[in-house]
């Protein structure tokens, strides 16, 4: 849930492909087909691991920075590998590419479902991320590179339809399969998925390449990038159990962060980087990728704990739990095409103010709930308010991205943007249960304290403390003890959740102020020449 719907610029990255390579149009079909279920792979993947996590972390005793590490890990080389999976299937064709990864994603999936413990679990979701990264890309510009321009946008309404359906049921699926079976079913439901897309694409979609010759892959950036986030969500994640003074973890921050210097220094001079520096001299781009770095870290951030507090304090199960954000998907299906013209009737600037403004509003009232409130008065208008937030940002942006720079680099500056809103999620999920962690423990202590509990009982609880919420209470005490017990893990999660929240505030309201600094307020028109 880290990742609900799809990131801005996704559609941009079709309608903005090269010119198709002339078929069938019963190719035409299958290859529609293909990219649905490509898509579908990694919609579900990403709404239904989420849901997931309590009940793997109950299963194999994990503490709750590996549960972030089961996300992490996928997400790290999704974000750090996207814009390289899209250049590696120009180059040696995308349906090749599309396969490779519709192969590893899926062995990695099997690989999920048949972990023991939490480190082959995290090993696997790295792979599956791998995977991911050739798959996305690749299955989207399968559709620029068999449709015509006159077709692309009937294709497009089909695909986004279908996506919109998976991004409605993965989570309810998912929490049925968590509730009734097995967590180890949320990654197996991706196996029929990805044997279906292998054999479609052998059979019936047609190879393509990029219409020019492609440069070298940017394989310093891709590794520098790599080391440069993972070092840095490393230390974030590990921090409140190892501290900060420790070799591995202040090792580990300074290495991800000169990594990162040394990637923007690369991409400054590589002959084919995979992020071109000079994009970022026009303002409108840069700034609407700032807003999408910022907002999309509240988004994310906040949406993996989401379901923590919903299971493991609020006592949902996993179906119920995966239902609960069926309003936002909702709102922002049905907005889409209401949204998709606030910028010619507005401007760019208006609705990216007010968008990340009403989701500012909806992560306050996500602060708001005890352990103990309803889903009716407490959560419901919640993430209606974040939804309808969304719904008014997403597309504008998305536009704004397009016609920010020349139209033969909108599908590179479509691919920026898009990284940018996973990499965005992947660094806040590190920092906010960073965050929540030093919150939780702190409130914990003084919350024991108060309950003059058995020493013996309060020492049992603390040695769990890595798993928040996710602490077991032991038996062999009183009934009023245990609830007390109970009460304070619940109280001193609902804490942290809260600082979670009004974090995502400050940085939704962040996104607004940023949006005021675009340079055209009444029209956004397309650059007639390249940055």
């Amino acid at each position: 849930m880290s990742q609900i719907g799809r990131p801005p610029c996704e559609e941009s990255i079709v309608l903005e492909g090269a010119p198709a390579t002339p078929c069938a149009m019963r190719l035409r079909r299958w290859t529609l087909v293909a990219t649905i279920l490509g898509s579908s792979l990694a919609f579900i993947d990403g709404t239904i691991v989420n849901v997931a996590l309590p009940s793997i972390q109950r299963e194999l005793n994990a503490a709750t920075s590996d549960a972030q590490w089961v996300m992490e890990a996928y997400a790290l080389f999704l974000a750090s590998l996207l814009l390289v999976g899209g250049a590696l299937g120009d180059r040696f064709g995308r349906k090749r590419i599309v396969m490779i990864g519709a192969s590893l994603f899926t062995l990695a999936s099997i690989g999920c479902s048949l972990s023991w413990a939490m480190e082959p679990l995290i090993i696997a979701r790295a792979a599956q991320g791998i995977g991911a990264a050739l798959l996305v890309p690749g299955s989207l510009a399968l559709i620029s590179a068999t449709f015509p321009q006159s077709e692309r946008g009937a294709a497009i309404g089909t695909w986004s339809a279908f996506s919109g359906i998976t991004a409605a049921i993965g989570p309810v699926i998912g929490g049925f399969l968590v509730e009734h079976f097995s967590w180890r079913w949320a990654f197996l439901i991706n196996v029929p998925v990805g044997v279906v897309l292998l054999a479609i694409c052998a059979a019936k979609v047609p190879e393509s390449k990029g219409v020019t010759k492609a440069g070298n892959i940017d394989v310093w950036g891709a590794s520098l990038v790599t080391i440069g986030l993972g070092g840095v969500v490393l230390a974030f994640i590990e921090a409140p159990s190892r501290g900060w003074s420790t070799a591995p973890i202040w090792g580990s921050m300074a290495a991800g962060v000169v990594a990162l210097l040394l990637f923007g220094l690369v991409e400054a001079r590589v002959a084919s980087p995979m992020l071109p520096m000079a994009l970022f001299r026009e303002r409108n781009f840069a700034v609407a990728n700032v807003l999408t770095l910022l907002l999309y870290a509240a988004l994310g951030g906040s949406l993996f704990f989401l379901p923590l507090n919903l299971i493991q304090v609020q006592g949902y199960g996993a179906t119920a739990a995966g239902a609960a954000l069926l309003p936002f998907i909702a709102i922002m299906f049905l907005l889409s095409r209401w949204t998709g013209g606030l910028v010619d009737r507005f401007g760019s600037r208006l609705p990216l103010v007010t968008g990340p403004a009403i989701a500012a509003v909806g992560f306050v009232l996500l602060a708001l709930p005890s352990s103990h409130s309803s889903y009716g008065t407490a959560f419901f208008p919640a993430i209606c308010t974040l939804g309808l937030g969304m719904s008014v940002t997403v597309a504008p942006l998305t536009t704004t991205v397009m016609n920010s720079v020349a139209k033969d680099l909108a599908g590179t500056a479509s691919g920026i943007n898009n990284a940018a809103s996973r990499t965005a999620a992947l660094l806040a999920i590190a920092l906010f249960g960073f965050i929540l962690t030093l919150v939780f423990n702190a409130t914990l202590n003084s919350e024991l304290r108060k309950l003059h509990a058995p020493a013996e009982l309060v020492s049992t609880v603390l040695a769990q403390r890595q798993k928040l919420a996710g602490i077991t209470i032991p038996g062999g005490y009183g009934e009023v003890t245990v609830a007390a017990m109970k009460q304070a893990v619940k109280a001193s999660f609902v804490s942290g959740f809260r600082w979670v929240m009004l974090l995502s505030t400050a940085l939704a309201l962040l996104s607004a102020v940023s949006a005021s600094m675009f340079t055209d307020g009444k029209d956004v028109r397309r650059q007639r020449h390249s940055p």
